[in-house]
């Protein structure tokens, strides 16, 4: 089985168990189809996204010009193909210039939270270099949990050939 290319199919058709049970080698291959796979469909996808903005994009800007909007979603007709587009709004804030604002609601003794969203956050690399003493004072409001796993597979050769 080890000489057997799995295709797509056959990958999505197998439980977790058969897939976690085949050889490295042809573990190592698949990892490496899927890795290519996925670059070429995003590839894809950003050529086909950039030929349908060919197509569509100003009869869109000309629709959501015409109903007054510079965001959300028109719908469009190329024959019987209906097109959707949407364009997300986007909203990003100065952080300096909203920190000047925060001091001033909090100087006018207003609470801060009633108009802003404010969270906290402490870097791990920052945290790290700290004084055990100041460390300390923050451990009770840190949680710390895992991460989604990563794997990367690369096939030794001579490993391969030594335990076969």
């Amino acid at each position: 089985m080890s000489d057997l290319t799995l295709y797509p199919a056959d990958i999505a058709a197998m439980s977790v168990g058969q897939l976690a049970a085949l050889p490295p080698a042809q573990k190592a291959e698949i990892s490496r189809n899927l890795d290519e796979a996925l670059e070429w469909l995003k590839k894809a996808r950003a050529r086909f996204d950039a030929a349908l903005d060919a197509a569509y994009g100003e009869q869109a800007r000309a629709a959501r010009l015409e109903a007054g909007k510079d965001f959300g979603v028109v719908h469009l007709t190329d024959g019987a193909l209906r097109v959707t587009v949407d364009v997300p709004k986007r909203v990003s804030w100065d952080q300096a210039q909203l920190a000047a604002i925060a001091r001033r609601i909090a100087a006018a003794g207003e609470r801060v939270e009633d108009y802003l969203d404010v969270e906290f956050s402490v870097s791990e690399s920052r945290f790290n270099h700290w004084p055990s003493a100041l460390r300390a004072g923050f451990e009770a409001a840190r949680t710390v949990k895992p991460g989604k796993p990563s794997f990367r597979l690369t096939l030794d050769e001579e490993a391969g050939h030594a335990s076969a």
